[in-house]
């Protein structure tokens, strides 16, 4: 992870940017304390979760949690 300042940011650009679209986080920094991350654009943000699945495009159900009680026995087998 490189860190350069607001100078050598601006200075450099394209060559932050391909750097950045190469896979590389480039920190930059304003006063010596880092203030903004150049990431591809693919990459996902921290915290950000990435959904895996066939069915991306359907939402889950406010109530998902609220299973009804003989359908969770079911699930954890207790018949």
């Amino acid at each position: 992870m490189a860190i350069h300042n607001v100078h050598d940011a601006k200075s450099n650009l394209s060559r932050l940017l391909d750097q950045a679209a190469a896979g590389e986080v480039v920190v930059i920094a304003k006063a010596g304390k880092p203030v903004a991350r150049l990431v591809a654009y693919d990459t996902p943000l921290a915290g950000e979760a990435k959904r895996i699945g066939f069915m991306l495009d359907l939402e889950v159900p406010e109530d998902f949690d609220e299973l009804d009680i003989e359908v969770a026995n079911l699930f954890e087998g207790k018949v």
